[in-house]
């Protein structure tokens, strides 16, 4: 029984070690660490060593109360960029994720992404995975694995591009994929003007719960299409307002406005 408490002291301290390393692997800060974790823990077995051997009291006292005091602290100075990226990290995880997902930077490079693409009138079609999953249409597409940025959804959907005619995929706050082809929808009730692009925003809506934002080449209208219906005209206030209550707070995940038919110039539209 004497041996438990020890070897659970043990294991914990490894734990603490080995996911400060992990954190830090790749960083320049791993090696160092290492190097003077091995260094210090040398130094200090060897002076508490010497110290009760010739009954050094003070020093003895010095290395036990104040040495690791010192030592976390001088670690945190040293190691300080590495620390506020492993915490970044941590803080992107599914466990903590989901106690902050009240904020959240990825609606807003989409929702600054759609606005400026909106002004040039230029296309887009984003759908944000939720619940249920939309690996089928990930691997379909070009894998990208890549931070959400404005710019680099801008570069996507710019023109000259060869990904620009498909959607791009956000799952887990990254985007996962581009260049996805979307089933069209079969809704009779849809007239006949809307285009291909928001035809494809609402046929992944339907058999999905993602909820995708299209931006029209023909108008620059911005709209948000969610469990087969769409909502258009949206400004830059009235699209951070909506895609923050379906995506933030999914108990509210419902459309309260009515969903709008495209203008009449989406009908040139075709597969842009």
């Amino acid at each position: 029984m004497s041996y438990i408490k020890p070897a659970i002291e043990i294991g914990i301290l490894f734990f603490m070690f080995y996911m400060v390393l992990l954190s830090m692997r790749g960083t320049r800060g791993a090696g160092m660490l290492k190097g003077l974790f091995f260094i210090f823990m040398i130094t200090f077995l060897v002076a508490v060593t010497v110290s009760k051997i010739f009954e050094l009291e003070v020093v003895l006292y010095i290395l036990q109360n104040w040495l690791p005091t010192i030592a976390i602290f001088t670690l945190i100075v040293i190691f300080h960029p590495e620390l506020r990226n492993a915490l970044l990290k941590l803080g992107q995880t599914k466990l903590f994720y989901s106690f902050f997902k009240h904020k959240s930077m990825v609606l807003e490079e989409v929702i600054d992404a759609a606005i400026k693409l909106s002004r040039s009138k230029t296309g887009m079609l984003v759908a944000i995975e939720r619940d249920i999953g939309l690996k089928n249409y990930i691997e379909g597409g070009v894998k990208i694995d890549s931070e959400v940025t404005s710019e680099l959804l801008q570069t996507i959907f710019f023109p000259k591009t060869a990904l620009h005619d498909g959607a791009v995929i956000i799952k887990e706050e990254r985007i996962a994929a581009a260049g996805c082809l979307f089933p069209l929808t079969d809704n009779m009730e849809l007239s006949k003007t809307v285009g291909t692009r928001h035809r494809a925003g609402i046929g992944i809506t339907e058999e999905s719960d993602a909820i995708v934002v299209i931006v029209s080449e023909e108008t620059g209208t911005i709209s948000v299409a969610l469990n087969g219906k769409l909502t258009s005209d949206l400004d830059k206030d009235s699209l951070r307002k909506l895609l923050e209550s379906l995506y933030l707070k999914p108990a509210q995940a419902q459309i309260q406005a009515k969903p709008t038919e495209i203008k009449e110039a989406t009908k040139t539209e075709g597969t842009k």
